[in-house]
């Protein structure tokens, strides 16, 4: 009598969306989990969904509902207990959570830079370059160091803004370095220093998120947290919300780990470019008061242009 293997269920769920950057960013938090457990690949299941930010690609992601396009799917499964933890790029992550869930793992976080593809650099642009990006951090970067420039709306993943791209629909655009590296992109573009360009706040940062209450999935995902990488996004991510900021505002920072101790370099924009206020600051990891004592000195120093576009803390 032949015997029929029974299949074994998972023993975590993870959310992912199901575009190519991040099903490889959900494989690498499944093999870390495997890893730090001794489990076999298949303990952990990948549940991917089709994420509202997705769906619509000819808008700034700005205009249609924001950073929450990207978390909103995976947040309702994580509530009806569809899945039992979701990966996300952490820049694509709100400032502000729900309270039932918590960011349980923060992995190794990868190269914080971006990459400009279609020219080595800004400067070797012709005059009148289009330059394709929704972003408005990397707009208004661009227009301030070449305000001769033009800014077209480039939506989609990265095979796609690479197609728009080699179509003529733009002279260059911005990725993200980690996110060509997770797809084996390693050779494209070239990677800007982030001593004259800073990236998004958490760039480069994969999180896992659960529900607060799940104490088993929380100590599952605690084995595969990296603490120097949480507590650089964690200090960006404080000086987002001293700072209300929203998806509409043109924001970029970048802290470093040193010991103990974290080096944040900001700077604040109006959407034109036309405007900036930069700032820099030193503390201890953990104190709150570091990121909030930055916000306070740059909107502080900021123009009506640039402090209109945030709310300050809540």
């Amino acid at each position: 009598m032949a015997f029929r293997a029974m299949a074994v269920a998972p023993l975590l769920k993870l959310g992912t969306r199901r575009s190519p950057l991040a099903m490889a960013q959900a494989e690498e938090a499944r093999e870390r989990l495997c890893a730090a457990h001794g489990w076999q690949p298949d303990a952990v299941e990948l549940v991917p969904v089709l994420a509202s930010g997705d769906k619509v690609q000819d808008r700034p992601l700005a205009e249609i509902g924001g950073k929450a396009l990207w978390t909103r799917e995976l947040d309702a499964w994580l509530a009806e207990g569809r899945i039992d933890a979701a990966v996300h790029s952490l820049k694509d992550v709100e400032t502000w959570r729900p309270d039932s869930l918590a960011l349980a793992a923060i992995l190794p976080r990868a190269d914080k830079r971006d990459v400009l593809i279609g020219a080595a650099s800004l400067a070797a642009l012709p005059e009148g370059a289009t330059i394709g990006t929704s972003a408005p951090r990397r707009a208004a970067q661009a227009l301030h160091a070449r305000p001769d420039c033009r800014v077209v709306t480039f939506r989609g993943n990265v095979a796609t803004r690479l197609a728009k791209l080699a179509a003529g629909e733009a002279d260059a655009t911005f990725l993200a370095a980690a996110g060509l590296a997770r797809l084996g992109e390693t050779g494209t573009g070239h990677p800007l220093d982030p001593a004259e360009w800073l990236p998004a706040p958490a760039q480069g940062a994969i999180a896992i998120e659960c529900r607060k209450d799940d104490a088993r999935t929380r100590e599952w995902l605690a084995a595969i947290d990296h603490g120097p990488s949480r507590a650089e996004v964690t200090a960006e991510r404080a000086l987002l919300a001293a700072l209300g900021g929203s998806c509409h505002s043109p924001v970029a920072v970048l802290c470093d780990l040193t010991g103990e101790m974290l080096a944040m370099r900001a700077a604040l924009f109006s959407p034109d470019g036309a405007e900036r206020v930069d700032g820099a600051a030193s503390f201890a990891v953990g104190d709150p008061e570091g990121p909030e004592r930055l916000a306070a000195d740059l909107l502080a120093r900021a123009t009506q242009g640039i402090a209109a576009h945030f709310a300050g803390p809540r």
